[in-house]
């Protein structure tokens, strides 16, 4: 019998375990100082969860702020996430972010092809909150072409997230958005703006067969993913970490991994970095962890598939140590779900539409549940709260056709985009009258009715005395300018009236492993596991399951990474 093979062998400095932003922040920073390093991706494609957000990322204190003239001390920092994450601070590690995302933002600025744009007008979304800012703590990913990637390294890029664009055209937040939505209103200049970019989209789909204008979380991804390649690091998709290697200590030392060509094995003389998104698509976790999720499938995820908890495996049969004791075990986002023709079921993020003037959420019982402005975290928590045990967990974002042609509602696209095709595949519902939609989507009708009187009254004088939607300027910053006198409220007054059903979904989690202010992974015992680091989704959230900014996700994951960076090159 022919023995089997020896597999064969690679040694590098640093293993990073998953191309997401945290991972690719890691990589590039350790590639930097002169490490040679090796990023594997479980998917066949790079970026996971962070290809498919906003791509926006929480860095106060950061120098486009202070180029602005915004110059903002830590304490008010420290000040707003004191508040906002109350028992669940851990100051080592809050100190650890805020002091060096900063120089995150500065080290890919200057030295690297990630260029930011400054979140100006982004607020933190509890505005009365001490220490809150109201704007120019968020950076983003500028826009980016495609064609400045290798041919190569952009066949190993996710898309744009389908639902969130436009035929695969992605909008970003700000300007460009608001264009796109006056060009809805017959404005000259929002459809010269969107003819300027959706017909080179569509000549790069003939030609590229992709979309090549990358803005939010492709921008972010392929400017790392650019920045990786510069400095030489190895990038290689569909291979997956299956075992940790250590040695007679204890410490990690490599990997055993499995790609297209079979098994071989990682040596990482200086450690390995977990960055595999987190756990959000494991079933039997998220049946443990989650609330009013009896079965593990009652929620619907942004992440792909792969973000199943493969970085949180490893590190536990390492030692690591699963925290679990956090304000929420997900950073939840309220979805809808999008069936289409070929039987796929799309996945939508309600993240700008809630906050627009003329539309409400209920529940079946025909009841406003939340402030429905607030932030996107806020909406699927309150629901959870406001369900009685045993009921599915769902609601309803109930708009007039006033609305619907001025904005979207979920999926289904302002004017001059038809309506019907949302309406014939059951993803929107539509009534001539209140009671009508109610009897269509099963809601209580005599209290909707009520429900959506007592709120016209009120938006009719731009009030909401109920949940004080408009109140903050993180409510006003999401609804319409051009609405008075309150950007966020208007009355639901002119049928046909349409509907989504609103369900709980995620971004990713915020329970993970336990690591300390410099991304090591801690043990059983408390100490860090020596060679071995987590980052993203995979580390346990520094703002301990709180969710009290956008870009609490990515920030915490560029910067970790960074941090992670460094310390395996042994800068800082």
């Amino acid at each position: 019998m022919t023995p089997a093979p020896t597999p064969s062998t690679l040694d590098v400095d640093v293993l990073v375990v998953g191309s997401g932003a945290g991972g690719l922040s890691a990589a590039v920073t350790a590639a930097h100082h002169g490490l040679k390093v090796l990023v594997v991706e479980k998917a066949a494609v790079c970026g996971g969860a962070t290809s498919w957000s906003g791509g926006w990322a929480w860095a106060p204190g950061n120098p486009l702020a202070r180029a602005d003239g915004v110059d903002e001390d830590r304490e008010e920092f420290r000040t707003y996430l004191r508040h906002r994450l109350g028992a669940d601070y851990d100051a080592g590690r809050v100190e650890a972010f805020l002091e060096a995302a900063p120089r995150m933002v500065d080290f890919f600025q200057q030295k690297t092809s990630l260029q930011f744009t400054p979140g100006v007008n982004i607020r933190d979304v509890y505005g009365r909150t001490p220490g809150a800012g109201t704007g120019h703590r968020s950076v983003g990913p500028s826009p980016y072409n495609a064609r400045n990637l290798r041919p190569e390294l952009r066949a190993k890029m996710r898309h744009q997230l389908y639902e969130t664009s436009f035929l695969g055209m992605g909008i970003m937040a700000g300007p460009d958005l608001a264009k796109f939505l006056s060009a809805s209103r017959g404005s000259l200049p929002g459809l010269l703006h969107a003819a300027r970019r959706f017909l080179p989209h569509l000549v790069d789909l003939a030609v590229h067969r992709r979309n090549m204008q990358l803005v939010n979380g492709t921008a972010l991804t392929g400017r790392l993913l650019k920045s990786a390649d510069d400095l030489g690091v190895d990038i290689r998709v569909s291979t997956a970490a299956r075992r940790l290697l250590t040695d007679d200590a204890g410490a990690v030392v490599g990997a055993e991994v499995y790609g297209p060509d079979g098994p071989y094995t990682v040596n990482a003389a200086r450690g390995v970095v977990l960055a595999t998104g987190g756990f959000p698509q494991d079933a039997a976790r998220r049946r443990e962890l989650f609330p009013k999720t009896p079965t593990g499938a009652e929620h619907w995820t942004l992440a792909p598939a792969e973000a199943a908890g493969a970085g949180l495996d490893l590190a536990l049969a390492v030692g690591g140590r699963f925290k679990t004791d956090v304000a929420s075990p997900a950073a939840w986002c309220p979805v809808s779900l999008v069936p289409y023709a070929n039987g796929r079921t799309g996945t939508f993020p309600h993240i700008m539409d809630r906050a627009k003037p003329g539309s409400i959420g209920v529940r079946a019982d025909g009841r406003r549940f939340v402030n429905e402005a607030d932030g996107y975290y806020d909406y699927v928590d309150a629901l959870f709260r406001a369900t009685p045990d045993g009921e599915p967990v769902e609601s309803w974002l109930v708009a007039d056709a006033r609305f619907v042609r001025r904005y979207p509602l979920g999926m289904a696209k302002p004017r001059p985009v038809p309506l019907f095709p949302y309406v014939r595949s059951g993803y929107l519902k539509k009534g001539r009258t209140l009671e009508d939609l109610a009897a269509a989507c099963g809601i209580d009708p005599d209290r909707l009715r009520e429900t959506v009187e007592r709120f016209n009254a009120d938006a009719r004088r731009g009030e909401d005395p109920d949940f004080g939607r408009g109140s903050t300027e993180f409510n006003r910053y999401g609804g319409d300018p051009k609405v008075g006198p309150n950007p966020s409220l208007a009355p639901l007054e002119k049928g046909p009236f349409y509907a989504v059903k609103v369900v709980p979904g995620s971004f990713g989690t915020f329970a993970g492993i336990d690591v300390d202010p410099r991304a090591r992974v801690l043990g059983t015992d408390g100490r860090p596991v020596p060679g071995l680091y987590a980052v993203g989704n995979d580390q346990a959230s520094v703002m301990g399951g709180h969710y009290p900014a956008g870009g609490i996700n990515l920030g915490p994951a560029l910067t970790f990474g960074h941090i992670a960076g460094e310390d395996l090159a042994g800068v800082r």
